[in-house]
C-alpha cells in the first residue's frame, strides 16, 4: 500500500504533522570522540526462563490509562563520549565495515556517493544486528548496544539537543504489562524462548536443541488453546444449567401454588389441568439438566487434562531453556523476518535508511512510536471501535491485544504480520508492527489495527471470506464498484476514514460501506447517540439497529 494511493483526507492527516527545522547530517557531526575510519572494533570492551512473555489475561477489559509519557529524570547514556565505541566494540569485522561506511557517508558531500553509501549501510547494518542479537538476552549487555537496536541510534551526535533530551526521557520499563515491545526486547524474548518465532512461509527444518524449544512452545500454544476452549464450553454449559434451574424452579413454584377450595378456605384446591401438564414440562427440564450435567463433567475433565498438559509443558520449557535456549539459526531467521517487517512499514518508495538521523526524523515527542504513545493510541482506537481486539469463539468474546513490535524505521504504515498463532486460534495473540518514526503515528497504528481486523475476519471466514462477515460484505461492494487493486488496501483506507471522520459525524464513506461498518464494527452506544443527532444518515442507521433488535435478528 503506497501513500500515493491514499484518500486525500488521509494524506492531509499525514501532512498535518508539525516538523522541526533540522540541519543536514555531515562531517560536522563527527565529534572528537568519533574513531578514525581504520579503528578496529573486533576487540571486546566489555537465566532461567519465566512464563511465556505476554500471556493472555481474558479478565482485562481495557488499557490502563498512561499516567506519564516521559520520565522526569533523563538518563545520561547518550552523553557518554564512548557511546559509539561501546556500541560497536566486540562485533568482529562487521563493526569495522559499519564504522568505515558510516564515516564515508558522513564525510562526503557528493550526493551520488551518499546514495551509494546509504545503500551499503542498509545491508551492513542488518548484518551488524545479526552479530549483536545473541547478546541481547544477557542482562549485562551495555546500554549503547541496546539503544542501537532499539532506536537505530548508532551515533548520538546525529541527535539534536532536543531529540537527545526526548529519547533520554523515554521509559525503559514496561509497567503497563501490555505486549508492546521495542526491537531489542523482542529479539531478547525470542532468544530466551519467551516468544515463538514469527510465522514465515518457509517449512521448518529440525536442527537440534533450539528446535526442541520451538516444538515445546508450539505444543504449549496448542494446549493453551485446548484450555481456553474447554473453559469456554464449561462456562457456556454452566450458564445453560443456571437458566434451566431457574425455569425448573418456576415450574415447581407454579405446581405448588394452590388456589383455596370454595368450601374450605384454609385448604388448597386440587391440581389444575395446567399444573398437571407442568409435571411433564418439569420432567423434561430435569432430563435436560442431567444431560447438561454430564456435559459439564466431560468439559471439566477436558479442562483439567489440558491444564495438566500445559503445566507439564511449562516445566519442560523451563528445563529446556536452562540448558538449550533458542538456536542462533532461529534467532537469525527472526532477524530476517523483522527486516521484511521493516520493509513493509516503509513501502517500496519510502526511506529505508536504517540508522537514526535528524535529517529524516520529523516527529514530535508525542508523535513518535514510543511504547507509551502507542498504548495511548490503541486505547483511543478501542474507545471508538470496542471490537478492535475482540475475537469471537463459540459465542464468547475474548479481548486479545496483539503483540506489537516497534521497529525503528521511517515508515508510514503499520502492518499485521499474523492475526493469531495457527496452532491456537482461540486465545493466542496476533502480531502487528508499528514504525517508530512515522509522519503521523495515528495513521500508522490505525493501518496496523485495520490490517489486523481484516486478517482476523478473513481467517475466521476461511474459504467463504468473500461471502461471509465483514470481509464478504466489503468484497461484494468492492466487486460491484469494479475497483482495481488489493481489496484489503481499500478496506484499510476506509477504516481510517471510519475512525477519524465518520466517528465525528463527517461523512466520507460510500453509503454501503458505512452500513457495513456500522453493522460489523459498531461504535459504542454513546457515540451512536451523539451521531444520530448530527445527521439523518446516522439517525437512519440507529433506527435500523432498533428494528433489528425488535425482530430479534440483530
Amino acid at each position: 500500500m503506497n501513500i500515493e494511493d491514499l484518500d486525500p483526507d488521509i494524506v492531509a492527516l499525514l501532512n498535518s504533522v508539525e516538523t522541526e527545522d533540522t540541519e543536514t547530517v555531515g562531517i560536522s557531526d563527527i565529534d572528537e570522540n568519533f574513531p578514525s575510519s581504520d579503528y578496529d572494533f573486533s576487540a571486546d570492551d566489555s537465566t532461567d526462563i519465566d512464563q511465556q512473555e505476554g500471556k493472555v489475561d481474558l479478565t482485562v477489559t481495557k488499557f490502563a490509562p498512561i499516567e506519564k509519557f516521559f520520565s522526569d529524570k533523563p538518563h545520561k547514556v547518550f552523553d557518554d563520549p564512548n557511546y559509539y565505541k561501546t556500541a560497536l566494540s566486540g562485533e568482529s569485522e562487521i563493526a569495522n565495515r559499519l564504522h568505515s561506511t558510516l564515516s564515508k557517508f558522513l564525510k562526503t558531500d557528493n550526493p551520488q556517493d551518499r546514495t551509494v553509501y546509504r545503500q551499503q549501510l542498509y545491508n551492513i547494518y542488518y548484518e551488524f544486528i545479526r552479530s549483536l542479537a545473541p547478546k541481547l538476552a544477557s542482562v549485562s549487555v551495555p546500554a549503547p548496544k541496546k539503544y542501537l537496536v532499539r532506536y537505530g541510534l548508532v551515533l548520538p551526535s546525529l541527535f539534536t539537543i532536543e531529540q537527545k533530551s526526548t529519547f533520554a526521557s523515554v521509559f525503559d520499563e514496561n509497567p503497563s504489562g501490555e505486549p508492546i515491545y521495542y526491537l531489542d526486547e523482542w529479539l531478547s524474548y525470542i532468544a530466551t524462548g519467551k516468544l515463538t518465532l514469527s510465522a514465515t512461509d518457509e517449512a521448518p527444518t529440525r536442527r537440534g536443541g533450539g528446535d526442541d524449544m520451538q516444538r515445546l512452545m508450539t505444543l504449549q500454544n496448542k494446549a493453551a488453546g485446548k484450555v481456553q476452549t474447554a473453559e469456554n464450553y464449561l462456562k457456556t454449559k454452566v450458564n445453560q444449567r443456571g437458566l434451566l434451574e431457574i425455569e425448573l424452579k418456576a415450574k415447581i413454584d407454579q405446581i405448588c401454588d394452590h388456589q383455596n377450595m370454595p368450601c374450605f378456605p384454609n385448604l388448597g384446591a386440587p391440581l389444575s389441568e395446567s399444573q398437571k401438564r407442568m409435571f411433564n414440562e418439569a420432567s423434561e427440564k430435569m432430563r435436560d439438566l442431567l444431560k447438561i450435567d454430564k456435559e459439564i463433567s466431560q468439559n471439566l475433565n477436558a479442562y483439567q487434562e489440558a491444564a495438566s498438559e500445559t503445566i507439564s509443558l511449562q516445566e519442560k520449557l523451563t528445563i529446556a531453556s536452562a540448558t538449550v535456549g533458542v538456536s542462533n539459526s532461529d534467532l537469525l531467521k527472526e532477524i530476517d523476518t523483522v527486516r521484511q517487517m521493516a520493509k513493509m512499514t516503509v513501502g517500496r518508495k519510502g526511506n529505508h535508511f536504517p540508522i537514526f538521523s535528524r535529517d529524516y526524523y520529523h516527529c514530535m515527542p508525542r508523535g513518535t512510536g514510543f511504547r507509551e504513545n502507542v498504548i495511548d493510541m490503541m486505547a483511543w482506537i478501542e474507545s471508538i471501535d470496542p471490537g478492535a481486539f475482540v475475537r469471537m469463539h463459540k459465542n464468547n468474546a475474548n479481548r486479545i491485544v496483539p503483540y506489537v513490535l516497534l521497529v525503528p524505521t521511517y515508515g508510514e504504515m503499520g502492518i499485521c504480520w499474523e492475526p493469531f498463532d495457527k496452532y491456537n486460534k482461540v486465545s493466542s495473540r496476533g502480531r502487528i508492527v508499528v514504525p517508530m518514526y512515522p509522519k503521523n503515528l495515528q495513521v500508522a497504528v490505525l493501518t496496523a489495527c485495520a490490517d489486523l481486523r481484516w486478517q482476523v475476519a478473513k481467517e475466521k471466514a476461511s474459504y467463504y471470506w468473500m461471502e461471509e462477515g465483514i470481509t464478504g460484505m466489503y468484497y461484494q461492494w468492492f466487486d460491484q464498484q469494479k475497483l482495481k487493486g488489493d481489496v484489503k488496501d481499500y478496506f484499510i483506507r476506509d477504516y481510517i476514514l471510519w475512525m477519524t471522520k465518520e466517528s465525528e459525524g463527517v461523512q466520507r464513506l460510500d453509503k454501503e460501506v458505512r452500513g457495513v461498518f456500522w453493522r460489523h464494527m459498531p461504535f459504542p452506544q454513546e457515540r451512536k447517540d451523539m451521531l444520530k443527532l448530527r445527521s439523518l444518515v446516522y439517525a437512519e442507521l440507529c433506527q435500523r439497529d432498533a428494528n433489528r433488535a425488535m425482530s430479534d435478528g440483530y
